[in-house]
């Protein structure tokens, strides 16, 4: 029974201290601005307008969170606002751009961006 409390009061514990070296990681990362990242990238394909969103006539804007590591490569992209069939398209394309390293007190550093893709028919 003692195990089975401890383990109740440490696990709150152990996950606030995981939570706070997530966020201590990406602390560690540049933010770059929507222009900075643009500047920065080597690679930019366009997303390619769903068949689906077509049919339907759907437009709008779509913002995407972006991080970015040391060598440049896209390692995670996560919608923040948009239709979630636009979303789709704008993501994968956000896998696809490469960027010039950010560099720092020359260290490359992990970057993270967001931008915002225009769907219009």
């Amino acid at each position: 029974m003692k195990v089975n409390k401890m383990f109740h009061f440490a696990a709150p514990a152990i996950l606030a201290l995981s939570a706070a070296g997530v966020l201590l990681a990406q602390d560690d990362a540049v933010h770059l601005s929507q222009s900075e990242a643009v500047k920065a990238a080597k690679e930019r394909p366009a997303p390619d307008y769903p068949a689906m969103a077509k049919q339907l006539h759907l437009e709008g804007e779509v913002k995407v969170q972006a991080h970015i590591s040391e060598t440049g490569a896209v390692e995670d992209v996560k919608p923040l606002t948009g239709n979630a069939v636009l979303a789709g398209a704008a993501v994968t394309a956000m896998r696809r751009w490469k960027f010039t390293p950010v560099v720092t007190d020359g260290k490359a550093r992990k970057a993270i961006t967001e931008m915002s893709f225009s769907f219009k028919l």
